[in-house]
């Protein structure tokens, strides 16, 4: 079992988050990323013995900890840990007979846990194993893909999942090394891509890093794909009434996360020439958040790793044509 020591995370947006779900006591609500557990023990807090919580999470060490919290602290509540990713939320709410919910948080970011933890292999600045895998029963590692990908490739992960511009330089440095000796660790990888980069590409206030290490990690958990899934199927089983809160970290995931809630706010496939609706498609809900919310003054000094969250809210409404 997990000692509290051992798994440290700041929850981001923690009061924010909160007061977006709108929290019923008897409510069912779903923490998609159970993580350290922070959002959960908010949410299973203001819960009543007759309320049910659900924490997802695909790292058996953040179910650990959510286990141990439960434990110490709200044995009375209904939570359930469950081990899936959150792109599969309908699997899960299936298997547990579950139609409805009141609530769906989604904190997107790596833990800090995972960060500081170099045995993962997530952080450029810690010594560790080329990693990155959020479920260690998965086969695939950064590694794998760092010696093994085409150029093509490794262009293709860098630049769509991290944004890189020098993506091409950065994987033909990453080809000419790895025929002398494949990559195995954090840093060994971090201190090559700063040597592939040109020089004003090194000017940066971010570590020469940080994007690609990005890139990598959404390419070993598939973590683009499982948000759209979510968002899409998540919507489909809020009560009326009922809140989506979605904290991203990167612009491609906040871009999935606003396209899908305007679709759900807005479905009509009709031209907009047509005077009347003629697809058939209806609001599935209203989006709270024009713009998304982020971290305060304090939060951001407090916590640096929050600078970049946003976080976004969808409420349900009462129409039934996806059930």
């Amino acid at each position: 079992m997990l000692q509290g020591s051992e798994y440290k995370h700041i929850s981001v947006l923690l009061r924010e988050s909160m007061e977006a779900l709108n929290i019923k006591p008897d409510g069912v609500y779903v923490d998609c990323t159970a993580g350290g557990g922070g959002h959960s023990a908010a949410i299973a807090s203001r819960l009543s013995p007759n309320g049910t919580l659900i924490s997802i999470d695909k790292d058996d060490s953040a179910l650990g900890k959510c286990m141990l919290r439960r434990e110490e602290c709200f044995s009375n509540i209904n939570w359930m840990p469950v081990k899936s990713d959150y792109g599969d939320i309908d699997d899960v709410l299936d298997s547990m007979k579950i139609k409805r919910v009141d609530g769906i948080l989604a904190d997107l970011g790596v833990s800090s846990y995972q960060l500081d933890n170099a045995e993962r292999g997530f952080s450029y600045m810690h010594d560790g194993p080329l990693d990155m895998r959020m479920d260690l029963g998965e086969s695939r590692t950064a590694a794998d893909i760092v010696n093994r990908y085409t150029r093509e490739q490794l262009i293709k992960v860098f630049t769509d999942y991290g944004e890189e511009r020098h993506a091409g330089r950065i994987a033909d440095g990453i080809i000419e090394r790895r025929k002398v000796r494949p990559f195995t660790r954090t840093v060994e990888l971090a201190e090559a891509i700063k040597e592939y980069m040109p020089g004003h590409g090194r000017g940066e206030d971010q570590h020469p890093a940080r994007r690609c290490f990005q890139a990598l990690r959404i390419e070993v958990n598939h973590e683009l794909d499982g948000v759209e899934s979510l968002v899409t199927n998540g919507i489909r089983y809020l009560n009326p009434g009922g809140r989506f809160a979605i904290i991203s970290f990167h612009s491609l995931e906040d871009r999935i996360v606003k396209e899908g809630f305007r679709k759900a706010e807005n479905p009509c496939t009709c031209p907009r020439d047509f005077p009347v609706c003629v697809c058939g498609k209806k609001p599935l809900g209203t989006v709270i958040t024009k713009k998304p919310i982020e971290p305060g003054d304090f939060e951001r000094f407090e916590n640096p790793r929050s600078h970049s969250a946003k976080l976004r809210v969808f409420e349900r409404n009462d129409n039934e044509q996806y059930f």
